[in-house]
């Protein structure tokens, strides 16, 4: 089931309150972020009209999810203006908030005033390895210590309707020296259609969240989390895009401490246009490290 069936099955159209189903699974035991996000979207986007699109979105995680019962979503149309409306959300599982989103969506208007930066110049995803091609190769490593053996195990088992290609995939050896970056071709599993530019945002939403927080972990490796959740995410959607196909996602943590990270990223058109930005802080904790005796 790709990631686009979690706004298509979001029903009815212009009603107030929306039900959500819940469908990949992950390790977490709690329901995915980008799920929550993905559908708060698509039910805040049935409440405006179809010439306004999306422009930015926050939102906090306030409660873990549910997996055993669907989700509510709470549709409150908080301004509707001639260029701006805003949607507010709530994510209700037994009868209390788990999460809580605003979005902001704009009638396009044409202005002079544009500029963006560069994007990386990265290998092409047709170049590069698969997820599942690329962890077959580390597990074959005769020299891959045995922690990582095992969390590669767990990331091979999961079945996320995403297909990632990283760029630059560091060697086992390298693992205990990573800056807290990282860059991946990304795209949703199956053909969306390029009518809905709503849903494509959608998907956008549900595939930002993936791998985003471990960016903060790329320099801990040496560290075992026993605890890692969002606690919010933002985005800013810049340009039309197809979340269907192939598009640059590059990451970065400029800071961690006190038990929580940061990350930002952009998500980049095989064109060079930058068509989104995220960024997101969550909470990591660890394990304590046991000092061994040098007695």
């Amino acid at each position: 089931m790709g990631p686009a069936a979690t706004g298509r099955e979001l029903v009815p159209d212009n009603c107030p309150r929306c039900r959500g189903r819940n469908y990949w699974l992950p390790p977490s035991k709690r329901l995915y972020g980008g799920q929550i996000v993905g559908q708060a979207l698509v039910a805040a986007a049935k409440s405006v009209s179809e010439d306004f699109q999306v422009h930015s979105l926050h939102c906090y995680f306030v409660r873990a999810g549910d997996l055993k019962v669907p989700v509510l979503y709470h549709v409150d149309r908080t301004r509707t203006g001639a260029s701006f409306s805003v949607r507010s959300v709530k994510a209700v599982q037994h009868g209390k908030p788990i999460f809580i989103f605003q979005a902001s969506f704009h009638l396009a208007q044409p202005s002079p005033i544009q500029h963006q930066l560069s994007m990386p110049t990265v290998p092409p995803p047709e170049e590069l390895l698969d997820y599942d091609t690329l962890i077959d190769q580390y597990l074959r490593d005769p020299n891959l210590q045995e922690k990582y053996r095992v969390g590669l195990n767990q990331v091979a088992a999961r079945d996320v309707p995403i297909e990632i290609k990283l760029i630059n995939p560091p060697t086992p050896s390298q693992l205990q020296n990573m800056e807290p970056k990282q860059m991946f071709w990304v795209r949703a599993q199956g053909d969306i259609g390029e009518g809905d530019i709503k849903m494509h945002c959608c998907v956008a939403a549900y595939i930002s969240d993936y791998a985003f927080l471990r960016t903060a972990l790329l320099p801990h490796w040496n560290h075992k989390v026993h605890f890692m959740v969002s606690l919010d995410h933002s985005m800013w959607f810049h340009a039309p895009f197809r979340a269907d196909h192939w598009m640059l996602y590059e990451c970065e943590s400029p800071w961690a401490g006190g038990s929580r990270g940061l990350v930002r990223g952009q998500l980049w058109r095989r064109d060079g246009v930058l068509a989104v930005s995220c960024a997101q802080e969550g909470v990591i904790r660890v394990k304590p490290q046991v000092l061994e005796s040098k007695l």
